[in-house]
């Protein structure tokens, strides 16, 4: 598996993302879907990655700056087919070494409260992200989550 920084113009990315999109509207009433589409996904604060296997596209994820010192997780997504295979952690694992590597010191992420999420919420609690307030622009909400990890500097 190879974890690359990502072409939005890829048709097998454009399908990851359209499922993504899709997924996150099934799970969450659309006021509360704070996914990226192509559009949030071309933003100059965003970095986008891919996880491939070959020529198969297993999974995506992006990371936006929020100031100098703070990260935002955002679009993390594997293909149904490759859950439970490592897709998430190597993705997540490349994003936060650029956020070390760009000097920030935290790194957050909002995700949602249903059944869906809780692969994804194990996932962040098993790199030591810790449930806690809001950030940014977020507000409080029944359909929401947020999480935050304090990154070493090492």
């Amino acid at each position: 598996m190879i974890v690359t920084a990502g072409d939005l113009d890829h048709p097998q990315v454009r399908t990851l993302l359209q499922l993504h999109l899709s997924g996150m509207h099934a799970a969450s009433p659309p006021e509360h879907v704070h996914a990226l589409d192509l559009s949030g996904l071309r933003q100059p604060n965003i970095l986008f990655v891919t996880a491939w296997d070959g020529g198969n596209l297993l999974g995506c994820g992006a990371l936006r700056e929020l100031s100098p010192l703070h990260g935002e997780i955002k679009s993390m997504r594997t293909r149904p087919e490759h859950l439970r295979k490592g897709v998430g952690v190597a993705i997540l694992d490349h994003l936060l070494v650029i956020a070390r590597d760009r000097g920030y010191r935290a790194v957050s992420l909002e995700t949602g409260t249903g059944a869906p999420f809780q692969p994804a919420v194990a996932l962040y609690t098993r790199f030591g992200f810790i449930q806690g307030a809001p950030f940014g622009d977020y507000q409080a909400n029944a359909f929401s989550r947020f999480f935050h990890l304090t990154l070493d500097r090492s």
